[in-house]
């Protein structure tokens, strides 16, 4: 499998628990002001499952704000905008799921981390 390129937004703490062309399964912690930029993907929905938090989602297109805490989930569709951080800047940690074709694609001119098919 080739290896997959870094992100180009920094957070606390990644951990990879399963990784493989067809799914991938991380463990994702931010720090106290940290976040996952506004992105979306183009064909994969994002599991959310809050560990440590509570943790903010916000969505564009339909426009929310999920606020999450320990134990609670959300599923973020393919195509759907968000970007992810601890409730008020907070630290937060939680477990995210993905399956199929990954891509990132930034909203709003940030950059974005390539993970190839």
């Amino acid at each position: 499998m080739a290896e997959r390129a870094a992100p180009t937004y920094s957070i606390e703490k990644r951990e990879i628990v399963a990784d493989s062309p067809d799914y991938r399964v991380q463990v994702m912690t931010l720090a106290a002001g940290e976040c996952v930029p506004w992105h979306y993907h183009t064909h994969v929905d994002d599991l959310f499952f809050c560990l440590e938090g509570p943790m903010t989602v916000e969505t564009r297109a339909p426009r929310g704000v999920h606020h999450l805490a320990p134990g609670q989930s959300l599923i973020v569709p393919a195509k759907t905008a968000h970007y992810v951080s601890g409730r008020d800047s907070g630290r937060c940690r939680f477990l995210l799921a993905q399956g199929g074709s990954y891509d990132f694609v930034p909203v709003g001119g940030q950059p974005a981390p390539k993970r190839p098919n």
